[in-house]
């Protein structure tokens, strides 16, 4: 903000950040998740059956808590006078 940009623009920076994060954990989890399945199968002859959906679920469900948990903070950042928040730097 102290170099032009708007309340907007930095809301959806930090936004999209937070976003990010949690859909790449989301699809590290995924991976990890099925190489555990896989490895379940093949050590104990259990069937592991493995859902595109449930994974597309998995990652979507991510991404909606990066927005839900990201949205408060990015809006309190956003607000925030830039020579205030300067000040304690």
């Amino acid at each position: 903000m102290a170099i032009g940009a708007r309340r907007l623009h930095v809301l959806l920076q930090i936004l999209a950040a937070s976003v990010v994060v949690r859909v790449t954990g989301g699809i590290s989890g995924v991976i990890i998740w099925v190489g555990f399945s896989k490895f379940i199968s093949l050590v104990a002859g259990w069937s592991a059956p493995i859902s595109a959906a449930a994974i597309g679920r998995g990652v979507l469900f991510s991404a909606a808590v990066g927005i839900f948990f990201g949205y408060y903070p990015a809006r309190k950042t956003a607000h925030l006078d830039p020579i205030e928040a300067m000040r304690y730097e």
